[in-house]
Parts: structure tokens; C-alpha cells; sequence
């Protein structure tokens, strides 16, 4: 099949899938108190109305992240779920109230999903891995276990407190924020000491910190996920030939969040100037790269605003607009719908955004 033919395969998967969620949405039997209650009051029936993704592109309003903030869990439980208990997942933060989706069976489906597009190489099977990142009550700590899992292996983790680490550099607590990741770093590092360990997920800031005190390759590290922060190309460059050692280290970067799940990667390197591309896992969430003032997609290979749409029987949100802007990027055979690069927060050539560790 051509690229062509798979694009169109593609669009008319996710126009059927798309259908199906609204169905399961907005149907009493199955609805979330959300979304029954929102339809209620608009002069539109997208039970009727909504026959492809375009039309959600059309006729709902961006997803508002408050509604997260704000509103109780129970407000987002289709119905067959009630009594169910679930998972509570934050996003990032830095200070407030922060985002919060629940979930049951989402993140098992979407990184079993993931653990098909590495190769054994990199990630062998029935080994060891550890994360050093974000745990608590995010929703990565239990989908890289998951993953690991997935493929047979056990997870180690040391955890890291990102909002504490941003807080302390927006208030230019410099040396603390150093101490702090120092201190990630030397658990880590005790770990690596005494047991072995064949895969890794970690920031690309955290991956360069063990770097410098730790041959990651003599450490028997094999393969590397980073995922979390702006890798543009210099960077990107600096971590496969420096870092992971031109390859010797399988090399996996990852787009993803509490929201969407996560965007596998456009094999890169020196041949596309080592561009990072994501691609999402179509048709249970879709990205697109906009112009929000005319709500568009950009030309390929032009910037704008990344929107995320999440298409599943446990949560839907339409068009949400992340903190994020992206190039538009084509198809793919692999994965054969738009994709995002060289991701970097929303206006940060306007102004100074604060990453931390990530």
C-alpha cells in the first residue's frame, strides 16, 4: 500500500473512531455527567452532527483546562464505570490547583501499544529498568512500570518533585535547583552500583547529568526513553553522539503527557539535521498544529500552536491547546497522519519559559 493509500486509510479509521466516541459519549446509557450535560445546552446535537474529526474541529470549542482544575472526579465517569474506582493522574504543575484526568485501563492500552515500536536491541526482554523522573501522583510512574512489565521486565525508580525544581529556578535559587538534581542523580547512580539495569527513562537534563559521572554504556544501559522537555536539534545531536555514544545506546525520544498518552518518534539523525518528529497514536488521540487565531493548520513545515484531541471510551476532550508549539510535519508510513517537530513551549522565542529538570 503507498503512502497515499495509507493516509487515506488512516483518515477514515479515525472518522469511524470518532463517531464511536461520540456515540459512547453523549448516549445516556454510556455519557459522562460532563459531556450529557454540556450537550444539554447547546443548539446542536453531536449525536447527529458529528460524522468525521473534521466536524469536531468545526463544532466544539477548545477544551478548557479549568474544567479539569475545577470540577469534581465524578463528573468525567461514563456511566458503566460508575463505582468503579479510578486512577487520579496530575499533570506538571507549578502552582495551584493542578490538571487532573482519571482513568482505569487507558494507560495499560496506550504503552502496550508503545512496547511495539522498540526494538529488543535496545530494550531487551526480561531485564531491568529504571526510571528517574516524576512519580507521585503522576500518571508516568505507573505506565513506565506497565511498559517495563509489558516486555518483561522490572522497574527501579527514583523520583523527582518537578514543580519543586521550577519553583526554585523561577525564583533563581540556583544552586538549590543544582543540589536537588544532584541529589536525583547520586540515587540514581546507587542504583546503577549495585544492580543491573539495561534500560533507562529519564529527562534529557537528568540523562546528560548521570552522563558526566557514569559510562552509561560500561553501566550495561542499552537504551534510553527521554521525554518531558524542548529537545531542539543541537541538543538532540549532542545526546545521540556524545551521550548515548553514536548509537551504541538505543536513543528513544518521547512526546507525551497525562492527557494524550504518548507520540512515538520519526527515526532521526544527521540525514534531517536530527529534527525530532512525534507522531500520536492515532485514532485514540490526535494532534494537529494550528494557527489559534484562525483555528487552521499551518503549511507543512511551518509553525503553530499544537491541539490535542483524546478519543477514548474513558475521557474525551476536543481541541485542547497545549503549552506547546510544534512544526507541522507530513505523514509518515509508519504513521500515516501529521506529526509535530522540534516541540518547544508556546512563545518561547517571545519570552523566558522555565523547564527545570525537564
Amino acid at each position: 500500500m503507498n503512502i497515499d493509500d495509507k493516509i487515506k486509510q488512516a483518515a477514515e479509521e479515525l472518522d469511524a473512531h470518532v463517531v464511536e466516541i461520540i456515540k459512547w459519549h453523549f448516549s445516556p446509557d454510556t455519557g459522562s455527567p460532563f459531556w450529557l450535560d454540556w450537550a444539554k445546552e447547546q443548539n446542536w446535537n453531536p449525536l447527529e452532527e458529528i460524522t468525521k474529526f473534521q466536524d469536531i474541529c468545526e463544532k466544539f470549542p477548545h477544551f478548557q483546562d479549568e474544567w479539569l482544575r475545577d470540577l469534581p472526579n465524578e463528573v468525567w465517569v461514563p456511566q458503566p464505570y460508575k463505582g468503579k474506582p479510578f486512577n487520579i493522574f496530575e499533570t506538571g504543575g507549578t502552582t495551584g490547583m493542578p490538571k487532573q484526568r482519571i482513568g482505569w485501563e487507558d494507560f495499560r492500552i496506550d504503552y502496550t501499544a508503545f512496547s511495539k515500536t522498540l526494538k529488543d536491541e535496545h530494550f531487551p526482554r526480561d531485564h531491568y529498568w529504571m526510571m528517574v523522573g516524576p512519580t507521585g501522583p503522576r500518571r508516568l510512574r505507573l505506565a513506565i512500570e506497565h511498559l517495563a512489565n509489558e516486555r518483561g521486565c522490572s522497574c527501579y525508580f527514583v523520583d523527582l518533585d518537578p514543580r519543586w525544581v521550577k519553583r526554585l529556578i523561577a525564583s533563581k535559587q540556583f544552586d538549590q535547583a543544582r543540589a536537588y538534581m544532584d541529589h536525583a542523580v547520586d540515587q540514581a547512580l546507587t542504583i546503577l552500583k549495585h544492580r543491573k539495569v539495561s534500560a533507562l527513562f529519564t529527562t534529557p537534563k537528568l540523562l546528560e547529568a548521570l552522563a558526566e559521572r557514569k559510562d552509561l554504556v560500561k553501566a550495561g544501559i542499552k537504551g534510553v526513553f527521554c521525554g518531558g522537555t524542548t529537545m531542539d536539534k543541537q541538543y538532540a545531536r549532542f545526546l545521540v553522539e556524545e551521550v548515548c555514544e553514536g548509537g551504541e545506546i538505543g536513543f528513544v525520544p518521547t512526546y507525551g503527557n497525562t492527557l494524550m498518552g504518548l507520540a512515538r518518534h520519526h527515526p532521526f539523525g544527521a540525514d534531517n539535521d536530527y529534527s525530532i518528529a512525534y507522531y500520536a497514536p492515532q485514532p485514540r488521540a490526535v494532534l494537529r498544529v494550528i494557527n489559534p487565531e484562525s483555528n487552521d493548520t499551518v503549511e507543512y513545515d511551518t509553525w503553530g500552536r499544537v491541539e490535542l484531541t483524546t478519543l477514548t471510551q474513558e475521557f474525551f476532550m476536543p481541541r485542547f491547546l497545549e503549552r506547546d508549539e510544534a512544526l507541522r510535519r507530513k505523514p509518515w508510513t509508519e504513521a500515516p497522519w501529521d506529526g509535530v517537530a522540534e516541540v518547544r513551549p508556546f512563545g518561547a522565542m517571545e519570552k523566558n519559559i522555565v523547564e527545570g529538570v525537564y
